[in-house]
């Protein structure tokens, strides 16, 4: 094996080693701050004992309404149906906007009108129109999802190469050919980037949607935690939003990276 093969094998690890590092710190220096100087008050920060008090809670006898992992199943199932109603409608939308020049004229000005209204502002009239079920939350959080989704896809049809496309037809490629083999694998790796940033954004709004008339969820957690001003929960639903966030965006990259195999590993 060569040199360089021997450190591209190593790089992963130093990367875990120093992430590994970089947590164990922030984490000493909260219990330095909290239960070791004390330096902080409880109610602004509550040690780590706290937190595990709080998440050993929620997990036995639950909190909100529901242990921990039924509140968690609950958010990543209306993230789910409201980020892949997005990437349905969005994709194929952002792709048809940067091939067709007509279909950008038709559709852009409307969308350039309700792309600054930010998806918060839409939950007031989804309650209006949906109630206090799932089916509000999940129309915001499409709302959300669906503008990087057709952002990225149209930017990523407009990036591909004009030569390319040319070739193909004087080949003797359709349209169609076209679409398949030239224009959507050329604007894959922006559609991608607009995937993670409309997970991303949907996790945001997830919250901000449960806060308000929801009965099971991460965000009720944190909800219902403000209220009864406890800290420890707080942490634990923040905790819980950032793993579940995590985890998700994880399996995104292994999504990309089986159907990007073409590109080089960094």
């Amino acid at each position: 094996m060569s040199l360089a093969a021997g450190n591209a094998l190593l790089r992963p690890s130093r990367a875990v080693l120093v992430g590994t590092a970089t947590v164990l710190a922030v984490l000493g220096l909260w219990w330095l701050a909290t239960s070791g100087l004390r330096l902080l008050n409880p109610l602004r920060l509550p040690a780590p004992s706290e937190v595990w008090a709080a998440f050993q809670q929620i997990n036995g006898r639950g909190y909100a309404g529901a242990t921990l992992i039924e509140h968690a199943l609950h958010s990543l199932g209306l993230v789910a149906r409201g980020f892949a109603v997005a990437v349905i409608t969005g994709v194929p939308l952002g792709l048809l906007m940067g091939w067709s020049r007509r279909a950008e004229a038709l559709v852009n000005p409307i969308f350039l009108l309700l792309r600054p209204i930010p998806a918060l502002a839409w939950i007031p009239l989804a309650i209006v129109w949906f109630g206090l079920g799932d089916t509000g939350k999940v129309f915001v959080i499409w709302l959300t999802a669906f503008v990087p989704s057709v952002i990225n896809a149209f930017t990523g049809v407009r990036q591909v190469d004009t030569i390319l496309i040319a070739a193909a037809r004087t080949q003797g490629a359709s349209t169609a050919q076209v679409l398949r083999h030239v224009v959507i694998p050329g604007a894959m790796p922006m559609i991608f980037t607009g995937l993670r940033l409309s997970l991303q954004a949907s996790w945001t709004t997830l919250v901000a949607a449960e806060l308000v008339g929801a009965f099971f969820g991460l965000g009720r957690v944190l909800n219902i935690a403000g209220q009864d001003i406890y800290p420890g929960m707080i942490l634990v639903g923040m905790a819980a939003v950032a793993v579940c966030g995590a985890g998700t965006t994880w399996l995104l990259g292994l999504l990309e990276r089986r159907v990007l195999n073409w590109r080089p590993a960094v």
